[in-house]
């Protein structure tokens, strides 16, 4: 395990204490062929495509949520900007970067210990849901907002 900026994640820490508690096997390298290099290209952009990802501060209650927007939810977006409780719903508060792959991504540090509600706005009129976001939950508009849990 890595440990940058003395940031991890809770799944992180939780395998590096098994590590601990349970001796090393020794394992013989699996052969590789190319049909095995040609399923790990699909298997690290879907990795990448696991949504929200959580890093929390050892010297602080703060997390690093990193958000992700899949260029299939927004193909020929301009501009998309997170909203939410953490920027008390600001539009222009937080532009997210567009990457090479069309995706989009923000990473913003969060109080720990709560719940924040959160959407995309899509070129200032289009709202967008995360679609991995922890949970749902209805908002006054009709609509739900997306959640993530710190």
């Amino acid at each position: 395990m890595i440990v940058v900026a003395g940031i991890f994640s809770k799944e992180e820490h939780e395998m590096a204490k098994a590590k601990k508690a349970t001796p090393a096997s020794k394992a013989t390298p699996a052969a590789t062929t190319p049909a095995a290099k040609a399923k790990t290209v699909p298997a690290v952009r879907a990795a990448k495509k696991t949504g929200l990802t959580k890093k929390y501060l050892k010297t602080k209650p703060a997390c690093k949520v990193t958000f992700f927007l899949p260029k299939e939810a927004a193909p020929e977006a301009e501009s998309v900007f997170i909203l939410g409780d953490f920027n008390n719903w600001a539009p222009d508060a937080n532009p997210l970067m567009r990457l090479d792959e069309g995706d989009f991504t923000i990473t913003l540090e969060l109080e720990t210990g709560r719940a924040y509600r959160f959407r995309y706005m899509i070129d200032g009129w289009k709202y967008e849901n995360d679609w991995f976001a922890d949970r749902y939950e209805p908002n006054p508009y009709g609509g739900e907002d997306s959640i993530v849990d710190v």
